[in-house]
């Protein structure tokens, strides 16, 4: 059965970061992801979530203000120096707080070139860190115009192509259901390349109970499949984050 992260950039916002610590575990996580932890000092949230008996489950790279600011430069012609330092920056980051995994951003770009850059970048990550877990995700088109991995097949032939053993594939469902309209079929198709999975509702990325995707039919699909991991609860609560949290009891 998989396990359940509370993002922390996204629930209980009505208390300060190393609050919502505490609070993530009270109201049932077992887990905590942050998008870009990088204001905060690493000895902060390592005690954060030691004291709440949390596991830290991925963050993002690269660390920019995430509110507007750029989405990765993992396939940007241009920018791979930027990536490289980076990605040095996350990996510390990661290794600080025993994170599972490292959310690899591809930017914004287009075509044959920005494809082999991400792929030369991400060989390069894989290599300089071979023991930490990388994961790409596909992001819908309609949420980051001009994002370049915008599917989940660019997403898997990329992988096939840098072909490491540390490289796999962040299952973003309510990303998933934009991209291709049927969650479970994608699901069962690249389920084999998934390291972690993250869920919210659609079209309005509220709590993951109501809305176009049947998420008990989902969590039964996962658990039949035999995946181990972790969930990430990566959504915008309607009201206040705990009281919101019915699916989780349920």
């Amino acid at each position: 059965m998989a396990r359940f992260a509370a993002s922390l950039t996204y629930l209980f916002t009505e208390l300060p970061m190393l609050q919502r610590f505490a609070a993530a575990r009270r109201a049932g996580f077992d887990g905590v992801e942050i998008l870009f932890p990088y204001d905060l000092a690493t000895k902060d949230l390592k005690a954060a979530a030691q004291d709440a008996g949390l596991e830290f489950i991925v963050l993002n790279t690269p660390p920019p203000n995430w509110a507007g600011g750029p989405r990765g430069f993992a396939a940007e012609p241009g920018n791979q120096s930027r990536f490289r330092s980076d990605f040095e920056r996350a990996l510390r980051f990661a290794e600080a707080l025993k994170v599972r995994h490292i959310h690899i951003m591809s930017g914004k770009a287009q075509g044959d070139q920005a494809r082999q850059v991400m792929i030369d970048n991400l060989t390069w990550a894989c290599r300089r860190a071979p023991h930490a877990s990388l994961v790409i995700e596909p992001v819908n088109a309609g949420d980051i115009p001009g994002y370049f991995l915008n599917s989940y097949a660019l997403a898997a032939d990329i992988i096939e192509q840098v072909a490491a053993p540390n490289l796999g594939l962040q299952f973003d469902a309510y990303h998933a259901h934009l991209i291709s309209g049927d969650v479970v079929a994608t699901w069962h198709h690249y389920s084999n390349l998934v390291r972690h999975i993250q869920i919210a509702g659609v079209p309005d990325r509220h709590e993951p109970r109501h809305g176009d995707i049947d998420y008990v039919r989902f969590f039964r699909e996962i658990d039949d499949s035999g995946y181990m991991g972790w969930v990430g609860a990566e959504y915008t609560p309607q009201t206040t984050t705990e009281a919101g949290l019915r699916w989780l009891r349920e």
